[in-house]
């Protein structure tokens, strides 16, 4: 039943990581989807060998390298099937997860893509709760990720991810699928098992470039942002006036500065070390 999907996963020097992201693809539940790896320059000897033994049925497409946006614009070039999942290298899928996230789609054909919870792991752990999909909120907050499954008419519609948002091209992608009239839907269910390392280069970009970006966001967008297209959008969220107020103006400025905020998430998320009497009582 996932003969109609392709999940394609972008690689840049994360060899270490790649088989048990392609192995992740492969073993969903109901059947292989196709897979499809774009190699975005990689130059690490350790990816190189990784990317030559890739199992047979995974096809491999080596450019340039030209970030993540081009690299998962090179894959949907070549999109044949009416599905598609964009995984990144470092990450995996659960099980299930084309099972879960194909049901709202197989139920409403107006939805453009669903996605699911993120499980953290590797620096951070934990399951991250994103929230029931509501247009509003994403205006102001990515609060999708970046994985969903996607009707390749979608992407298709708005021309795949726009270069110039560098670090925030999810974010982009599907603000302009809203822009286009398509819709998301969240399923109750982890579906993404993302790899956190100590060092995520969202947080290490200065706080300035985030607001650079999202003035950018506003700019390309700018009949979404404006007062008659929020009004619009008023009707399918669950936010009241004063909610609405304090979540553009939070969300749209952001005024911790970044390295506050990872700390403060840092607090929640990073796995909590074990006391040495436990550590002791293991061992015995």
């Amino acid at each position: 039943m996932n003969e109609d999907v392709t999940v394609i996963i972008t690689c840049f020097n994360y060899g270490h990581y790649l088989a048990e992201s392609v192995q992740s693809a492969l073993s969903q539940a109901g059947g292989e989807p196709l897979v499809t790896v774009i190699d975005d320059g990689s130059t690490e000897q350790r990816t190189l060998v990784e990317l030559d033994r890739l199992p047979i049925q995974v096809e491999l497409i080596r450019q340039a390298n030209g970030g993540p946006a081009a690299a998962r614009n090179a894959g949907l070039r070549l999109l044949r099937t009416p599905y598609a999942l964009i995984l990144d290298a470092d990450d995996r899928l659960e099980v299930d997860a084309l099972q879960r996230l194909r049901a709202p789609l197989d139920r409403d054909p107006t939805l453009g893509f669903s996605y699911g919870l993120m499980r953290f792991f590797g620096a951070w752990e934990g399951i991250l709760r994103m929230p029931p999909y509501d247009p509003y909120r994403l205006l102001y907050r990515h609060n999708i990720g970046s994985v969903a499954l996607t009707r390749r008419e979608l992407f298709e519609d708005i021309g795949g991810y726009d270069p110039a948002f560098d670090g925030y091209e999810d974010w982009e992608l599907w603000v302009h699928a809203l822009a286009r009239g398509w819709r998301g839907e969240r399923v109750e269910a982890v579906t993404l098992h993302y790899r956190r390392h100590a060092h995520t280069t969202t947080f290490r970009r200065a706080r300035p470039h985030y607001r650079s970006k999202f003035r950018q966001l506003r700019q390309k967008h700018r009949v979404l942002y404006r007062r008659n297209g929020r009004r619009r959008l008023q009707a399918e969220s669950d936010l009241g006036t004063a909610g609405r107020l304090a979540y553009r103006l939070w969300w749209g400025w952001r005024p911790l500065p970044a390295r506050v905020e990872l700390a403060l998430q840092a607090a929640v998320w990073r796995p909590r070390r074990r006391s040495n009497s436990l550590r002791r009582r293991a061992t015995r």
